[in-house]
């Protein structure tokens, strides 16, 4: 079986940026919101915070830029646990599935974190993102048990 594991790094990452992008977008197309300005774009972020009015179009630019870098604090574990896993011969088979389902984890999450206004609704946000470290636990655990069968 091919082994597509390493492809999900770069896949991750694009689902890091989207978030940023659509963000981006959101301020072309609002009276809301400043027109980007990509010359200090955490400054920009910070402004948008500090606006007086918090519309909910502000609001989801604000959830839409901290999904991107929840995303980009997230992949380098991420990346650490692919790069594990197929050093120790994880299977392909068990990696792509493992893949898979992160990259799938962090797409969801990012839709209910854009989406997401409530308390309640946050809950599946959190348990959506915490599959997604589950996916990376279990990447480096399986890899501590097939090195450590090779020690012995």
């Amino acid at each position: 079986m091919s082994n597509y594991s390493l492809y999900s790094v770069p896949a991750a990452w694009m689902l890091c940026i989207f978030p940023h992008w659509y963000a981006i977008s959101l301020t072309a197309s609002s009276k809301d919101l400043p027109n980007f300005k990509n010359s200090c774009p955490r400054e920009f972020i910070a402004k948008c915070r500090a606006l007086e009015k918090q519309s909910p179009v502000v609001a989801r630019y604000l959830r839409a830029e901290a999904a991107s870098q929840n995303g980009f604090e997230n992949i380098g574990l991420w990346a650490a646990a692919v790069a594990i896993g197929n050093a120790a011969g994880i299977p392909s088979s068990t990696l792509n599935i493992i893949s898979g389902t992160y990259l799938v984890s962090r797409a969801l999450y990012n839709v209910l974190y854009i989406s997401t206004t409530t308390e309640q609704k946050s809950a599946l946000r959190t348990l959506v993102f915490g599959s997604g470290v589950l996916c990376i636990w279990f990447n480096f655990i399986k890899a501590g048990l097939i090195l450590n069968k090779q020690l012995l």
